[in-house]
Order: C-alpha cells, then structure tokens, then sequence
C-alpha cells in the first residue's frame, strides 16, 4: 500500500467534511434492501457505514433498533440497556432515532447527561457492575464506527456479558433488521424523539462518575500520582475528553490534556497513511501531532474516538506499535498483579505477536488464542479465565487487581493507564520495557499486506482445510502446525494460519472489501519476513487455482 504525499500533514478545509451534507443524507437517503452493499451487516464489530453511500442511514438504525428490541423480548432481557455513542457526526442522529425505537417499546434506556457522549468501555463496565447487584439482566448498544473517517457512523450491540454479542446473536439482529428493511420499516415502532427523551424509561446515568470512580480498581493510581513524572493524553477529540479531565482530577495526576476539542469534522488531526483523516492511534501518521511531543513527557497516550484502541508515545522510542505494547504490558501485569490466581491464562487472536505467547510462557501462563474479533474474549474474561487478553489492532483489556472482571470490551483508558502505572513502578518506559523483552525472548517484526481477491477465490481462501498444505517447510523452517481453526475456542479462523519455530502467516479474507489480508511474522528478520509473505502466497494463489494481481 503506497503512502499518500499529505500522510502525517494537517488537512486542508476542502478535505474536511461537510457534516451538514452527511447529516442530511442520514434523513434523506433510503436504502435499497436488493442492493447487497446496502443492506443492513454486522461485521466483527457492529453495522458501518456512510450516508452518504445509502450505507448508514435512517432506515438502518431504525431496523436495527427494532430488532434488537425484539431480540431482548424473545431473549428474556428484562433490565435497562445502556446506550452510548462517540462523537462522530452521524452518532447523535443515531442516538437519537435509537431512542425513539426504544422508548416506543418500553425499555428502560440509560443515556449519559447533556449529550450522551460514552466511551465503549463506560458502557461495558455499566453493564457488568449492573448484573452483579440485580437479578433482572441489563444489556447495550454503542454507537460508534472506531477510528473510522468522519462521514462513517456505526452500531454495534454489546450483550448482558458486558461485551460485544456473538456471532449468532448479531445474526439473528442482523437477518431480522433486513427483514424490516424489506417490509418498509412497516414492523418499527417509533415515538417522537422529544416524547421519547423525556420518557419516564428514558433515565439519565453517571457513566463519567461509575466508571471513573473505580479505575483504582483495576489500575494503581497511587504509583502515578506519587510517581514524579509527566503524563499527556490526547483524545483525539473522541467520547473520552471528559473522562480525561475527571480522572486528573479525581485521582489527582500528573496528567495533562492536551486537547478538549471537539469537532465533527476531526480537522485537528494529520492526515492517515492514505490521505483521509482516521481517528487511528496507532498510526504515526494520524498521531503525528502527539509524537512531536514525545520529548516533553515520560509517556503520553491517546484513544481512538469511542476509546477503545489504545496508543502510546514515549521519549525513548516513540510511537509504539499495538503488538510492542501489549507485551510489554502482559509482562508488567505478571509481575506485578500478585493477587491473581496463577492458573489464569493470557488470550491472543490468531494474528497478534507470538512475543506475547512467550512472556506469557516466561511467567508459566497458557494462552488462549481465538480468532480475529473481540467478541471471542467475551465469555475467558466474564468467566475470569483469562486475566489479560490483546489484539494487533491496538485492543486489550484486564482483570481488576483483585483478580474480577473490569470490563468485557476494549478499554483503550485503562490500557493508556497501565503504560503510566508501567513507567511509575518500574522505572521503565514502555518502549524500554519492549527492548529488555525481546533481548531475552527475540525481536519479531510483523507485517500485514492485502491483495486483490474475487468473490469466489475469498470463498476458497476460508474454506480451505489443514490437508490441503501438504508441503513440509516455508521459508527455509520445517512447519510445525498448520490450523484452519483458533486453538483456543475451536472457532473458525476464516482462513489459514501457518507456524514455524521462527514465524507464522495468516491469511483471511476481507469481509467487506475485494482482498484478502496476508499477516506475517518473523523473528529472524526482514528477510526471512519477505521470505514468508513471498511462499505464503504462493501457497494462497495455489488454493485460488488463478494467480490474482500481486501486492
């Protein structure tokens, strides 16, 4: 993928939205259910898409709404749902028609005060600390597309286990909101929005003071605020930028703001690597402003807009990558968590480092390894079977100090968290921490390249079985295991994923776009990496029966 000339620049104004032309589109524009790309589809992390492309719009939230008030009725959840969102454009239209939905069913709703704004990981929490104390069950919606560009908007339906819901639960909402979307929205019950915010189901909820009041569960604030450093977040002008604020305040931190704008048109941020604007904090593009900081402060962090992807820039070494950090964190967690039970293992998707394997394996943990997407980790860390788990995408989450479930989704907050409580207590940046891993356990590099797919060669790609790998070795290493399913839950992957002593490569079919994503890893350098992505897909055009275009 080539880089654009503006990567890392500040856009212009003919680059930035116009939110008013996005917002009325959300009105205006009506889906056609024949038309695939239109229809309603949960992907690994919810429903996404733009008005402007008739691929987020009104119709779709209001199906998707009533579908999942149907789900709750025939699912027996009985308790409130949690309804956040982030800051994108189309997330407080959505919000809003959600609202309407809910109310004209009776569900009692809890919004945050003003404008609703809720980080992900605030919504989890809210769930979970709501089915501890009562027997009635609560559940949620976030409505949040990530670190997507601004014209996106998402949805996504987070289950009474605090994180996102199953594939056979989204299934089940998403086949029922196009059945709606077929029948004219003729099976939606609605209100008015003013009838429905001030309905006596529609109840107000301290997500800032709930969530924030107990991160000294989960995170040693003391070691920070004693600590003598400097600490900086920027949040990227996302659903956290008060939760920042409170958190300085309430636990009385050496952490400083930087930034409490927001903006429906993102205009603060630098370019992402192919010239759009992408909340991404893992991006040195799209975090270039943070990283020239890097100087000023021991360690700062940032989140993505509903912030729950976590990034981390130090002094000594920058912007670290998703896959640095984690294990850095894994072995800080290990080491210094002595109130977790030692039987409790580490999770890890398919395509997350094998560095993180071997720190767990240095502490004598298992790992517990699933397939892409969050929504696998759900039922390890309610259960407390798994005291951390990570994804390549800059995700992660973990217990409390005690050893309880914190949250079930992605907590970007307490990830940023952790990287203060690291530096504090060991007198090592995050970025330090890395090096002095890798010099005892190796230094991997990791690559991920996409190429072209059709359709059909998408469908051979997953439907591809272990036998039909038949040679012995990849890049010069005998092949030690060849899986079509994660060795954690027996899930399928969705493709194919190959390891050696040395490496591994996993390749996947995109599930919205025409490519498939070829991951590789190496800890024997670039060459053998090039190596391995050069004899994986070759491997992969051998399954096609057709070579497509290269990379």
């Amino acid at each position: 993928m080539s880089t654009h000339e503006l990567a890392g620049h500040p856009a212009t104004e003919a680059e930035l939205l116009d939110v008013s032309e996005l917002l009325e589109a959300y009105q205006s524009k009506t889906p056609d259910p024949s038309e695939q790309g239109e229809r309603v589809s949960f992907g690994t992390s919810g429903h996404r898409g733009s008005s402007l492309d008739t691929t987020f719009n009104e119709h779709h939230i209001l199906a998707i709404a009533q579908a999942i008030a149907e789900y709750r009725a025939q699912a027996d959840i009985d308790g409130p749902l949690f309804l956040g969102m982030d800051t994108h454009a189309l997330s407080a239209p959505a919000h809003a028609t959600c609202l309407e939905v809910l109310a004209a069913h009776e569900i009692e709703v809890r919004i945050a005060a003003d404008d609703g704004v809720t980080p992900t990981p605030a919504v989890s929490h809210a769930i979970l600390t709501y089915n501890d104390d009562h027997a009635d069950r609560a559940d949620g919606i976030v409505i949040t597309p990530s670190h997507n560009p601004p014209a996106d908007g998402g949805i996504k339906y987070n289950s009474p286990t605090g994180g996102p819901a199953s594939p056979d639960v989204t299934s089940w909402i998403e086949n029922r909101a196009n059945e709606i979307l077929e029948n004219d929205l003729t099976d939606v019950d609605r209100i008015p929005y003013d009838e429905a915010a001030t309905a006596s189901t529609t109840q107000i909820y301290d997500y800032v003071a709930h969530y924030v009041g107990d991160l000294d569960d989960v995170v040693d604030m003391d070691a920070i605020r004693e600590s003598g450093l400097s600490f900086a977040v920027d949040p990227l002008g996302g659903s956290g930028v008060d939760y920042w604020t409170a958190i300085a305040e309430e636990y009385d931190l050496p952490l400083e703001v930087l930034r409490t704008e927001v903006d429906p048109t993102f205009k603060f941020m630098t370019l992402d690597w192919d010239g759009k604007i992408r909340m991404d904090p893992s991006s040195e593009h799209a975090m270039q402003s943070l990283i020239e900081l890097k100087d000023q402060y021991d360690v700062a962090f940032a989140c993505d807009t509903d912030h729950d992807r976590h990034g981390i820039v130090t002094g000594s070494g920058g912007l670290m990558s998703p896959n640095h950090y984690l294990c850095a964190a894994l072995d800080t967690l290990l080491e210094t968590r002595n109130d977790w039970d030692d039987d409790l293992a580490v999770g890890k998707t398919v395509v997350t480092t094998s560095l993180l394997d071997r720190v767990a394996e240095k502490h004598g943990r298992d790992v517990h390894e699933v397939p892409v997407g969050f929504k696998w980790f759900v039922d390890v860390l309610i259960d407390e079977e798994c005291c951390f788990v990570g994804e390549e995408s800059a995700g992660a989450s973990f217990l409390r100090r005690d050893g309880s479930v914190w949250t079930t989704d992605k907590d970007g907050i307490i990830a940023c968290l952790l990287a203060a409580e690291m530096t504090a207590k060991t007198g090592e940046d995050p970025s330090e921490r890395y090096e002095a891993l890798t010099e005892d356990l190796g230094a991997p590099i990791f690559e991920r390249k996409d190429a072209p797919a059709t359709p059909e060669q998408k469908a051979a790609l997953k439907s591809l079985t272990p036998d039909q790998v038949t040679q012995d070795e990849i890049a010069g290493d005998p092949i030690a295991s060849v899986r079509t399913n994660a060795p954690g839950n027996d899930a399928p992957i969705g493709g194919l994923k190959v390891e050696t002593e040395n490496g591994w490569f996993v390749a996947r079919p995109s599930g919205t776009e025409a490519i498939y994503k070829l991951y590789a890893e190496s800890f024997k350098g670039e060459e053998h990496l090039a190596k391995l992505h050069e004899e994986a897909q070759a491997l992969v055009n051998e399954a096609f029966e057709a070579f497509p275009k290269g990379f």
